[in-house]
């Protein structure tokens, strides 16, 4: 801004294959290939969430310094790109960027010690550096856990700690309750629950508080369609008429900042370079296919999801002023998954660099990294364990 527990679970109602999507067809494991920058071989080596040492000998790499980078061919047509960074003896941890349509960037592995985790990232398809660029055919949510799953499977993790915010979260609980046994613990950031309610929410229901940032993108929506603005975008995106494209994308992207920063800077299309034009484009074709389609889950399944991970351990936190993503989806989510920990950071929005969600984030990655679960955190009157 997922499928669940085990190979025989199927969601009621919800599944990821449904009328208007369009099934993957996989190649068989063995001709995955990888393209890489640099060998990984070393760390493919070490990939259980015990083999990090405090005592390690390694030279980590920083948090900004990836080790280890490529391409892995996921099949369809598609290549993700992901990228290695931290301590090749660390913690694993699997960093899931949020959109849908954004893509990984080296701030996003702050909230974790390079000297203490292995950090694996990757742009989800058709995003980022993955190719090919702004793609939706074969492109949604059963398959990017797919993906995931293959990406682990390629650096030999056995299991790893799952990490992401606002759709990134929505991500890593279907990933996570796809592949318990994988899955070390939790940690999820503004959490999107892909529902109509929260759509509604962002296109309309959001005025009450933004209401010029709302009515300045509302205008660029034909007045028919907006008591349908996501499946207009969808067409927008699914058009021809770039100008329009590229206007629309400008808007949207300003509309988001502005619903977290009221004075920021509107998105001059004009002032941005060819290529950052068409990346802006594909980002929002992106997005706009898989809002159009609840992201192929809806907040049931995504809310199943969390009860499937009631035992491990999962953190929760949510800026207490989050505009973008209603903290009442972080309150529900906690609910619903047993034993979980949830953390209001005070005053933020949807911005995980605010002082106080970061603060939060990083103390609970600095947790995990002790005791190997989140029961310690955060040792203030904010948590709220159920």
């Amino acid at each position: 801004m997922l499928l669940l527990d085990g190979p025989d679970f199927e969601f009621q109602g919800h599944g990821l294959n449904g009328a208007g999507t369009r099934t993957a067809r996989r190649r068989p494991g063995g001709e995955r290939a990888i393209l890489a920058r640099r060998s990984g071989a070393a760390w493919r080596r070490c990939g259980t969430i015990d083999a990090m040492s405090t005592s390690s000998n390694s030279s980590p790499s920083s948090a900004s310094t990836p080790a280890a980078s490529g391409w892995l061919d996921v099949g369809d047509g598609h290549r993700v790109w992901y990228e290695q960074s931290g301590a090749q003896d660390g913690i694993p941890v699997v960093l899931l960027h949020g959109g849908p349509g954004s893509g990984s960037t080296p701030r996003q592995r702050e909230i974790f010690d390079a000297q203490r985790y292995r950090i694996v990232q990757f742009d989800q398809r058709g995003c980022g550096r993955s190719t090919p660029l702004g793609e939706t055919l074969h492109n949604h949510t059963d398959a990017l856990i797919a993906d995931i799953e293959a990406l682990r499977a390629h650096c030999g993790v056995h299991q790893w700690l799952v990490s992401g915010g606002s759709w990134g979260a929505s991500l890593a609980l279907a990933y996570a309750a796809k592949h318990r046994d994988r899955v070390a613990g939790v940690l999820l950031r503004g959490t999107f629950l892909a529902g109509q309610a929260d759509l509604d929410w962002f296109f309309h229901g959001v005025a009450a508080f933004a209401p010029q940032a709302n009515a300045d993108f509302l205008a660029e929506v034909p007045r028919t369609w907006r008591r349908s603005v996501v499946s207009w975008l969808d067409r927008c995106f699914s058009g021809s008429d770039r100008e329009r494209m590229l206007r629309v994308a400008a808007a949207w992207q300003t509309y988001e900042t502005r619903l977290d920063s009221p004075h920021a800077a509107v998105v001059s299309p004009a002032a941005l370079s060819v290529e950052a034009q068409q990346r802006l484009i594909a980002k929002y074709r992106v997005q706009s296919h898989y809002l159009a389609r609840r992201c192929f889950l809806g907040e049931k399944a995504l809310l199943h999801a969390a009860s499937v991970l009631s035992g491990l351990p999962v953190a929760l936190v949510h800026g207490s002023n989050d505009r973008v993503c209603r903290p009442h989806n972080a309150w529900r989510v906690q609910r619903a998954c047993a034993g979980s920990r949830l953390a209001w950071a005070d005053q933020a929005g949807h911005d995980p660099w605010h002082a106080n969600a970061f603060g939060l984030l990083r103390a609970a990655t600095d947790a995990f990294a002790v005791t190997r679960d989140f029961s310690g955190w955060p040792s203030g009157k904010e948590a709220a364990p159920r």
